[in-house]
């Protein structure tokens, strides 16, 4: 019988949750002094080890991550999570255009679930760049919120037919005349 020679990168995301299920893993990480005084606090204020706060922050933010590693969400699906997180990852990971358009679209085969280049920029944009590009899309115009990242939300939510549903009622001293 021949040997097969896989990699994890080719097996499917279940085969490998699946091989490590019984398994623990030691993992380094680089971290400032700042973050790792917090986390020793709030492990004593929790009364647990400091390493079962890295595990539960590592779980929970894996837990509102799940669309990435989630092979169904593509394209727009995965606008939701970049808009909650469109900052800290822009931040901490330092994304690129040609990235994120990638990580939305590379596995996209549905056109109406293609994000445009345009939207991809939006997300990478600081807060006051956005502000200024939503203003000179005519078709963001009905979107418009005092709070930019409102806006932004309530405009790719309508272009992109996203599941949440609109607020309808909107407090009228929160939008823009």
């Amino acid at each position: 019988m021949d040997n097969l020679n896989v990699s994890d990168k080719d097996l499917p995301l279940k085969a490998i949750d699946s091989n490590l299920d019984d398994k623990k893993n030691i993992v380094s990480i680089r971290l400032n002094n700042s973050d790792r005084d917090a986390m020793r606090v709030t492990a004593a204020r929790l009364l647990v080890r400091e390493s079962e706060v890295y595990r539960f922050a590592v779980h929970h933010l894996l837990g509102r991550l799940q669309r990435l590693y989630d092979n169904s969400y593509v394209g727009s699906d995965l606008l939701p999570l970049f808009l909650e997180f469109r900052e800290e990852l822009n931040t901490e990971l330092g994304l690129k255009k040609h990235q994120l358009f990638e990580i939305l679209n590379g596995r996209t085969v549905d056109p109406e679930k293609f994000v445009a280049m345009s939207d991809v920029e939006l997300l990478l944009l600081p807060q006051h760049g956005v502000r200024q590009r939503l203003h000179q899309l005519s078709e963001a115009a009905d979107y418009r919120h005092t709070d930019t990242s409102v806006w932004l939300e309530r405009y790719f939510y309508a272009k992109y037919l996203l599941q949440k549903a609109l607020e309808t009622d909107v407090d009228e001293s929160t939008v823009l005349e």
